[in-house]
């Protein structure tokens, strides 16, 4: 069994403190013990309009100096540009499919094969068909640019704070409507708890 920890305890998401460099927190958990790092694509960290190709590299070596191997990305949820796959607003979905995008282009970057796929949510005045089928068709897009990158994409369910996919039910349906076969379900047990569902 190998153990990774998802690094958002070490950044400024969701709030400001405490936040610790890429360096310190490569060097914290690799001394620690862990095997791999779920990456947080926010600030100070990995938010990938930062990072250019001599950052991206830095970063990789960091991970290969200290052995810990990059597990998955993780989307940063809301925020000031929305990250919403499922936004009833056309420019948002655009703007989230994009960054997901340079999220795989990221992953690629640290040799990590996973891109977690955060659903949305969906707002008063749109009724839940709807953000699915906007969710599911964003999902699609993002997904086969990930396929030709040999990227997974893992839609993970998120009762704690969403409320489109909050089931492992609602996961597995989205999985299997998508039709592609790099999209899985990434169980996080937090979430799982969180709704009462039997782990």
């Amino acid at each position: 069994m190998k153990y990774a920890f998802n690094i958002w305890p070490y950044t400024s998401f969701p709030v400001w403190t405490p936040a610790y460099p890429m360096e310190e927190t490569i060097k914290r958990l690799s001394g620690i013990g862990y095997d791999g790092m779920e990456i947080g694509c926010a600030a100070p960290h990995a938010w990938p309009y930062y990072l250019d190709e001599r950052r991206r590299k830095e970063i990789k070596e960091l991970l290969d100096r200290h052995k810990i191997k990059a597990s998955s990305m993780l989307p940063a949820p809301g925020g000031g540009p929305g990250v919403n796959p499922a936004s009833a607003t056309i420019e948002e979905r655009k703007w989230t499919v994009q960054h997901y995008k340079d999220v795989i282009d990221l992953a690629v970057d640290f040799g990590c094969p996973t891109v977690l796929y955060l659903a949305g949510w969906y707002m008063f005045g749109t009724r839940q068909k709807e953000a699915w089928k906007y969710s599911l068709e964003s999902l699609g897009e993002i997904a086969e640019y990930a396929q030709a990158k040999s990227i997974a994409l893992m839609i993970e369910p998120q009762a704690a704070d969403s409320n489109l996919v909050e089931s492992a039910a609602d996961a597995l349906m989205m999985m299997e409507e998508s039709g592609l076969s790099n999209v899985k379900v990434m169980f996080d047990i937090f979430h799982v708890l969180y709704r009462n569902e039997v782990p």
